[in-house]
C-alpha cells in the first residue's frame, strides 16, 4: 500500500468520525477523541482502514476491548463491492482449472492488513444491525472442513442470522468478504 497524501489521510479521518456519530449505537462509552488519539498513535493502521474504505468495506468501530484496543469491522450494508466474485483462498484458487475468480478472499483480506470475520465476529456485526440482506460473506472456516474441500459463509435472511457451506472454489457475484482490524 501506497502512503496517503495529507489530504487522503484528513478526509478518511473525517468520513470515520462522520460515520463514527451516524451509528454511535456500534460503539456506546467511547468518544471520538478518544478513537482519533489511538489512530494517531498507530499511523500504520489508518492505510489500512483506507484499504477497507477503498474496497467498499466502510469501516467503522465495532468494539474496544479490555486493554483498550479499537476493533473495527467492515460495516457495509451488503458485502463490500469490491471484494465480491472471489474463492475462498489460494489452494481453492489454484484447484480451478477454469472461469477462475481474480482473487480469494483471504488473499485479499491479507494484501489488506485486515482478518477476515469468524462466525462469532459475524454475530456480533448482525447484533449491530442488519447486514448482508441481498450478499453473503465468506467467514473463516476451521482446518477440518478446510481439508474436505468446504468453506463457510453467512448472510442474513428472514431476520435470522444463517451460516452455510459450499466448495471452497466457488464464487459467486453477490459473495465477498467482511473483515476485522485491531488497532
Amino acid at each position: 500500500m501506497t502512503a496517503l497524501s495529507s489530504k487522503e489521510h484528513s478526509e478518511l479521518l473525517m468520513l470515520l468520525e462522520t460515520r463514527f456519530y451516524r451509528h454511535q449505537q456500534r460503539h456506546a462509552n467511547i468518544t471520538w477523541q478518544q478513537v482519533f488519539d489511538r489512530l494517531k498513535a498507530h499511523p500504520e493502521k489508518i492505510k489500512t482502514l483506507q484499504a477497507m474504505e477503498a474496497t467498499g468495506g466502510e469501516p467503522d468501530l465495532v468494539a474496544v476491548e479490555n486493554d483498550g484496543a479499537l476493533v473495527f469491522f467492515d460495516c457495509s450494508p451488503e458485502s463490500p463491492k469490491q471484494r465480491r466474485s472471489i474463492c475462498y483462498d489460494q489452494k481453492a484458487l489454484d484447484a480451478r482449472k477454469e472461469n477462475k475468480p481474480a482473487d480469494s478472499a483471504l488473499n485479499m483480506a491479507k494484501n489488506i492488513g485486515i482478518e477476515i470475520l469468524n462466525e462469532e465476529q459475524y454475530r456480533y456485526l448482525q447484533s449491530l444491525g442488519e447486514f448482508d440482506l441481498k450478499t453473503s460473506s465468506w467467514i473463516e472456516t476451521p482446518d477440518n472442513i478446510r481439508q474436505l474441500g468446504g468453506a463457510l459463509f453467512g448472510d442474513r435472511r428472514y431476520n435470522t442470522v444463517f451460516f452455510y457451506h459450499n466448495g471452497a472454489e466457488s464464487y459467486y457475484a453477490a459473495r465477498g468478504f467482511r473483515g476485522s482490524l485491531k488497532i
